[in-house]
Order: C-alpha cells, then sequence, then structure tokens
C-alpha cells in the first residue's frame, strides 16, 4: 500500500510544477503594440485604377510591400498585363468570384503567383480580393 501512495504523489508533482512554470510564463508576457495599425476597409478610401477597379490601400511598407483590397466591378478587367517584378504577389478571395485570365477561384481561394508570374486580374459577376506584395 505504502508504494501505491508513493506512486500518486509522485503523478501530481508534476502537475504542480507545470502549474507554477505556466504562471511564470504568463508572468513574463509582455503585449508590444508599437507599430501596429488596424483599419476598417469599408472606411478606407478607393482609387480607380482602372475602369470599375478600385484599390484601398490597408498598409504600406517602406519597402515597397504593400497590403491592399481591390473590388473588381462584373465585367471589369485590367487593360494591361499585371507582371510581379521584384517579388511575388499573394491573393486571398474575399467574396465573389476572381478570374486571373485562365481560371476562375472562387471566394476562399488562396492564390500565390511568384516573381515573374504574368496575369489579367478580372471578374465576370464581380469579387473583393485581398492583395499582398511583401517585396513591392
Amino acid at each position: 500500500m505504502s508504494n501505491q501512495s508513493d506512486i500518486a504523489v509522485e503523478r501530481g508533482a508534476p502537475k504542480k510544477r507545470r502549474a507554477a512554470d505556466l504562471e511564470r510564463y504568463v508572468a513574463s508576457i509582455v503585449i508590444n503594440l508599437e507599430g501596429v495599425i488596424s483599419a476598417n476597409w469599408r472606411d478606407l478610401p478607393t482609387k480607380e485604377i482602372f475602369p470599375g477597379i478600385r484599390a484601398r490601400i490597408l498598409w504600406q511598407g517602406t519597402n515597397g510591400a504593400k497590403a491592399q483590397i481591390l473590388e473588381i466591378d462584373p465585367g471589369a478587367k485590367f487593360t494591361k498585363l499585371d507582371t510581379h517584378f521584384p517579388g511575388p504577389e499573394e491573393v486571398f478571395v474575399v467574396s465573389g468570384v476572381f478570374n486571373d485570365g485562365v481560371h476562375d477561384y472562387p471566394a476562399g481561394t488562396f492564390i500565390h503567383n511568384p516573381a515573374g508570374s504574368a496575369h489579367v486580374p478580372q471578374s465576370k459577376q464581380g469579387c473583393v480580393i485581398f492583395v499582398f506584395f511583401p517585396r513591392g
């Protein structure tokens, strides 16, 4: 019987240590929000970049990096080839159906366009996309 009692104490010890470690970890966390920005994209000004296509800049970095929302009206498309240089383009389709000139991408789709790739953004039925350029 004494062995079972010893085992029970040994099993409880790690839980006490984990709880103490967790308390120390939580106490050591420092929240730093310096430089954090936020905005509701619907409140930001728009700039028409092509007929029926509006951009709303969410964030712009000092190295040319940029995050933006594009609103593409039904039937609208870029009037020139969109080539990605010097870096890639990351796209998330928020609503509607986005088309790159070849493929349709419904809401919820993520698209990675590598540096050097090119397409003609458009939408037959209209869409909203989030676009991120990590390197300008």
